[in-house]
């Protein structure tokens, strides 16, 4: 009888944390351009895509887990699960392997990525699964999505939260930069995990016209597919920092000497921005003169350019006279 109570307590607790970050993600304005997201927000319990997750403390981490025979633990750790912020779920010798990427945040990805009924979406990056149930809820077909990520146990737990959710997406294991070519071609493609560059195959895996949303240089590219080879479009002017992709050719960025660039640039988010987007191209120096001679342009102002097999960012117009190849695994 307490225990059945108490599990009623934590259901009700649970409902009501998640309308109040629903109504956060709403006032914030991010799926203003797309409001049926608020209804997949209102509707998936994201406290079971995440029953234990890492709340960084001095010296460390604490772990929050849903079990905990203590009942404060367990209210903390529900609480915790719609707080508006990432969360680490999975460590790994004291390093960030997975997180569940902050809701706003993924409210505003999702927004941009235009989905449409009857899309077929593809997201690189399984995670704990909470995304793919936001998808697969809209769409309404778990059909329709396919997940995948790089490690089996995280797939593996990914399909027992969807599951428990009531959602049963193809989670698939593989290496993210290959895609899932048995299962395009596919209409959206979105990535949770920071690139370098984008991987070849998810363009030959898309349909024209369709829509890839990746963080790419701490931001957020969309690009339009024109065809299997050549795909154009601006990053969004929000910031965005991910796990980066693991897999095969993915390289470690090679730290530049920031030597002559002064410290307010260093330190700025924007100068940092553009820095990781030319890097292997512009030197530190390069970058600072540009980005001081166009007064210090906000993301918006950047886009990505993938055509014939070669890749290049811009500042304004892909045309130039301000482009730079990216650095290519």
């Amino acid at each position: 009888m307490g225990a059945h109570a108490l599990h009623k307590d934590l259901e009700d607790l649970a409902a009501e944390a998640r309308a109040e970050l629903v109504d956060r993600i709403d006032a914030s304005g991010a799926w203003a351009d797309d409001p049926v997201w608020r209804e997949a927000f209102a509707a998936v319990p994201r406290h079971l895509f995440v029953p234990y997750y890492y709340v960084g403390v001095r010296g460390g981490h604490e772990r929050r887990w849903g079990e905990s025979p203590d009942a404060r633990a367990r209210e903390r750790w529900v609480r915790g699960a719609y707080a508006d912020t990432p969360l680490a779920t999975r460590l790994r010798d004291g390093e960030l392997v997975t997180s569940s990427s902050q809701p706003s945040l993924m409210a505003m990805m999702l927004a941009a990525l235009e989905v449409e009924d009857g899309d077929r979406v593809l997201e690189i990056g399984a995670g704990t699964g909470y995304n793919a149930a936001l998808l697969a809820h809209r769409l309404g077909d778990d059909d329709l999505v396919t997940t995948v990520d790089l490690e089996p146990d995280i797939t593996e737990a990914a399909r027992q939260h969807l599951a428990a959710a009531g959602h049963h997406p193809v989670v698939v294991t593989g290496d993210g930069a290959r895609g899932v070519p048995e299962r395009a071609p596919f209409d959206r493609i979105i990535a949770t995990c920071a690139l370098t560059s984008i991987p070849p195959a998810w363009l030959a895996q898309c349909a024209p016209g369709a829509r890839v949303l990746a963080p790419l240089a701490t931001g957020l590219i969309v690009l339009t597919v024109r065809d299997p080879g050549s795909a154009e479009g601006r990053f969004l002017p929000t910031p965005a920092y991910f796990v980066p992709l693991r897999g095969e050719g993915r390289p470690e960025p090679e730290p530049a000497s920031l030597g002559g660039v002064p410290r307010q640039a260093r330190e700025d988010d924007l100068f940092r921005f553009l820095l990781d987007l030319s890097r292997g191209s512009l030197t530190p120096q390069e970058a600072y003169q540009l980005w001081e001679r166009e007064g210090r342009p906000p993301r918006g102002r950047y886009g990505l350019t993938v055509s014939g097999g070669d890749e290049w960012g811009w500042l304004d117009d892909p045309e130039g006279p301000y482009a730079w190849p990216l650095r290519l695994p």
